[in-house]
């Protein structure tokens, strides 16, 4: 199944949720904010909200500084 992720598109066959992708790409789901076709996916649905062919996803990391 393919997505688009941060602009680029990619074939995640073996991700089949948020959780799923974030394992797959080695991102802590504490650290990061996902958004799906526009809308921002709440922590707590990343094990349940499957992903589709075509969607779209932005994966944000948290970076501190001062």
């Amino acid at each position: 199944m393919q997505v688009t992720l941060n602009g680029k598109i990619l074939d995640v066959a073996g991700s089949e949720t948020v959780a799923g992708l974030l394992l797959e790409r080695g991102l802590s789901p504490d650290k990061v904010v996902v958004e799906i076709n526009g809308e921002i996916i709440s922590p707590e649905d990343y094990e349940p909200r499957k992903l589709a062919g075509g969607d779209k996803i932005e994966i944000m990391s948290f970076v501190g500084g001062g």
